[in-house]
C-alpha cells in the first residue's frame, strides 16, 4: 500500500472529542509509549479538573492520541501533543496540532506558545509547517539522560480576521 492511501485510510476515520475520566489510563499509556520522561496520570487528571482544552484522537473508537491546551488573557499555550507511535507517520500529529489552533482561535486566542525539544526534529518541522516560529529558548527545561535539555520556545500569532 503506498504511503497516500495508508495516510487516507489511517486518518479518515480519526475523529476528536474531549478527554474524559475514562480516557486517563490509555492516555497516560500512550505517553509512557512516547516519552521517556512521561507526564503522570495526575497531571492529566490535575488538567482535566483545572478546565484546560483537553482532547483525545480516536480511530475507530480507539484512543491513539490527545492534546491539551490551556487558554487565557488572548493568549494559548500547547501543553502536550502526543500521538501512539504505533499510528506515528499517518499525519494525526498535524491534525491534532491544527485542531488546537482552532480551539486557541475559537477561544478569541492572539497567538499560540509551545515548547519543544532541540532532539525533536519532526516536532520542530510539524510546528514550523504550520506557522509556529522560534522565539527563544527555556535553558535546562526538560529532564533527559544526560541530565536537562533546553526548550525551543515556539509562537504563533493568529491574526485578528482569523478570529
Amino acid at each position: 500500500m503506498n504511503a497516500q492511501v495508508r495516510e487516507y485510510l489511517d486518518l479518515a476515520p480519526a475523529r476528536m472529542r474531549a478527554m474524559q475520566e475514562h480516557d486517563l489510563e490509555r492516555v497516560a499509556a500512550i505517553e509512557r509509549a512516547a516519552y521517556d520522561f512521561p507526564w503522570s496520570i495526575g497531571i492529566f487528571r490535575d488538567c482535566l479538573r483545572a478546565g484546560y482544552g483537553c482532547w483525545v484522537l480516536c480511530h475507530e473508537e480507539a484512543v491513539i492520541g490527545y492534546g491539551i491546551l490551556s487558554s487565557g488573557g488572548g493568549e494559548a499555550h500547547v501543553l502536550n501533543v502526543c500521538v501512539d507511535p504505533e499510528h506515528h507517520g499517518a499525519g494525526h500529529g498535524r491534525h491534532l496540532v491544527k485542531r488546537l489552533i482552532d480551539l486557541a482561535r475559537w477561544q478569541r486566542a492572539e497567538r499560540v506558545f509551545l515548547e519543544v525539544r532541540p532532539s525533536n526534529p519532526r516536532a520542530i518541522a510539524l510546528y514550523e509547517s504550520l506557522g509556529f516560529n522560534e522565539i527563544g529558548r527555556r535553558p535546562r527545561y526538560y529532564p533527559a539522560r544526560q541530565g536537562r535539555e533546553d526548550a525551543i520556545v515556539m509562537a504563533q500569532e493568529l491574526l485578528s480576521e482569523d478570529l
